[in-house]
């Protein structure tokens, strides 16, 4: 889910990679007309059609029913570069940001422009490691919230909890803020504070939480043997996030805690924002065997489906999958498939409900575009964005009980094992 803007016209993009946590053609004109027009001489591009704005049903304003007239790109240039306070400028800089707000006109909080530094930042978090406080935020209902604290990070520590509500960064208020921009703002080097104003689930007011920020190392996949009350031996097996070696990771967790005695599977999505999609479909491809795991929509194309890539290995082993409201994503693909094919009994609360497709592609430059394409759906075409999915049993953990170190969801979970044998 990621495109990049190439240094110059000429330039051939590296190979796109699809990632969920938490995004083409319209767009990418739209850029290789600017990025042309810096090189070459100013000219029209004429806009046909029904004067209605992309991706809506809703008549254009008048100004975005006008000819496209690049003229008005280098007047603007042109004065900004006579006129603004602190000259000289940089071109580079202008240029980016020039980027940035083609990509910020789409209004979805999703899809962002990422200069070289930002593009690398975004790349090390996806592969675990990163500096920050260690918690992925969204939007719900247009606000900008938590969607999963890291286990043992300082978002952890300091007692985010998914679906917390992030009033202000350093005192900027988020109303409106893009996703990847308050990322930036709430990233930093290590050993420096950020102040965040939250609204927690249940509280009228607001509170000031300060962390300071450290080395985020995301052990992608944590495992232990657990044994029920009846002695029945069952893996309990985390997935934390969908990184690059995640289904490795479980594959080599499963076989360790079966060759000691392990019949039944404890898969924990709880608090998982996302990741890689190739790594979610090969995790649920140790149930699905040769079916569909997901489905991705188009605007004005059918359903593309995305088939199983292994045997179904795990499909006749006793599972339970552990979701709450900071399951988000990748988390709810592999969820949708189980629950869909009923290889699994899906236990907690309802998931996040992020089920927008960002496509990320890469430049020779080294920035990056992360743009929204597409919308995911379960094998049986239910909708997963902004709705997220109901647990077959719904039980809840209060914050209480976390304080308390109470878990009733993987008690419960326990429970259905024990029964099952």
């Amino acid at each position: 889910m990621n495109i990049i803007p190439p240094a110059d016209s000429a330039s051939e993009p590296r190979p796109t990679k699809r990632v969920l946590p938490s995004t083409l053609v319209v767009i990418f004109i739209i850029l290789a007309f600017a990025l042309g027009y810096l090189s070459a001489q100013p000219v029209k591009k004429e806009i046909k059609g029904n004067s209605q704005v992309t991706g809506t049903h809703l008549p254009a304003p008048a100004y975005l029913t006008k000819d496209i007239d690049f003229q008005l790109f280098w007047q603007v240039w042109d004065y900004v570069h006579r006129n603004a306070f602190g000259r000289p400028l940089t071109d580079t800089k202008l240029f980016y940001g020039a980027l940035a707000g083609m990509v910020a006109g789409l209004e979805d909080p999703y899809s962002i422009f990422m200069n070289p530094e930002l593009a690398q930042e975004f790349n090390n978090e996806l592969e675990g490691t990163f500096d920050g406080i260690g918690a992925e935020i969204g939007i719900r209902n247009n606000k900008l919230v938590i969607v999963a604290p890291l286990a043992s990070t300082p978002a952890d520590r300091a007692g985010l909890k998914a679906g917390d509500r992030i009033v202000a960064i350093d005192g900027i208020d988020t109303s409106g803020m893009a996703v990847d921009y308050a990322v930036s703002l709430i990233r930093g080097q290590r050993g420096t504070p950020v102040k965040l104003i939250v609204l927690s689930n249940g509280d009228t007011e607001p509170k000031e939480i300060t962390i300071v920020r450290d080395k985020i190392t995301i052990q992608t996949v944590q495992s232990e043997l657990k044994k029920t009350a009846n002695g029945q031996t069952v893996a309990y097996i985390k997935v934390v996030h969908f990184s690059q070696d995640t289904d490795q990771k479980f594959r080599a967790a499963w076989q360790q805690l079966k060759a000691r005695g392990a019949g039944a599977i404890i898969l924990d999505l709880r608090n998982n924002p996302g990741g890689f999609l190739d790594q979610a479909i090969a995790l649920a491809s140790h149930w699905v065997e040769q079916d569909v795991v997901v489905k991705e929509k188009m605007p004005e194309q059918d359903y593309q489906d995305y088939i199983s890539v292994g045997p179904g290995d795990l499909s006749d082993i006793p599972t339970v999958v552990l979701v709450n409201g900071g399951s988000a994503s990748a988390s709810e693909i592999v969820t949708g498939a189980l629950q869909d094919w009923q290889l699994a009994t899906i236990v907690g609360e309802k998931t996040f409900g992020k089920g927008s497709v960002q496509d990320l592609q890469e430049f020779s430059d080294g920035s990056a575009v992360k743009l929204t394409i597409a919308k995911w759906f379960t094998p049986k075409e239910r909708s997963i964005d902004l709705t997220g999915l109901i647990p077959d049993i719904e039980v809840a953990r209060t914050r209480e009980d976390i304080e308390a170190d109470r878990d009733p969801q993987l008690d419960r979970a326990m429970e259905l094992l024990q029964e099952s044998d």
